[in-house]
């Protein structure tokens, strides 16, 4: 069994925009190949988990949602980095459409992406990490019992609360690179 380190994708990936969905407007936050090489060198394969209400709301389609994640995840594999998978929810309980318009088992602060991501790949739940910008990203977390919910500074602007929620708070994908793989930033500083 495999540990994860789960990321959530606008805010933690990418500066939050707007329902974003087009490449033009994709900016990836600082630190987070950085984070993501300290992971893997660690152990941890990486799975995006991101709730994705503006399909539900017709903002944009799945298939511009996928076809999105997949330069993505060609954006990694150019820094050597491998997203082992990804998982959206393109639902919403009162602002989607026609089918999407459910109160599923997927959207955070429930564990469905988590558990889903789980079964398929079998992966260690409880020795995963899951770094997220909101409470419902930390909640979702404490819910699939993950090792580690981590929030961080870049996305959201983060309450006393959430950060009390969190086992781990970080500013800034560095610091929280620091705090999660300590020994990987002396061996491979630099990276």
């Amino acid at each position: 069994m495999q540990k994860a380190l789960f990321l959530d994708r606008d805010g933690v990936v990418n500066v939050e925009k707007h329902y974003l969905h087009l490449i033009e407007d994709f900016d990836f936050i600082e630190g987070i190949f950085e984070l993501c090489h300290a992971a893997t060198l660690s152990g941890y394969c990486l799975i995006i988990v991101t709730n994705q209400s503006g399909i539900a709301r017709e903002y944009y389609t799945e298939q511009q949602f996928i076809d999105l994640m997949s330069w993505v995840v060609d954006e990694f594999a150019k820094r050597h980095l491998t997203i082992l998978d990804f998982f959206y929810c393109p639902h919403h309980p009162v602002h989607g459409m026609g089918g999407y318009r459910i109160d599923c088992t997927c959207r955070k602060p429930k564990p469905g992406m988590l558990l889903e991501a789980e079964r398929k790949h079998n992966l260690n739940l409880s020795e995963s990490i899951l770094v997220g910008d909101k409470l419902s990203d930390i909640k979702a977390g404490k819910a699939a019992r993950l090792k580690t919910a981590a929030l961080v500074g870049t996305g959201h602007r983060v309450s006393e609360q959430e950060i009390n929620t969190a086992d781990v708070f970080a500013r800034s994908l560095k610091e929280l690179k620091d705090q999660l793989f300590p020994f990987t930033v002396k061996a491979n500083h630099g990276i």
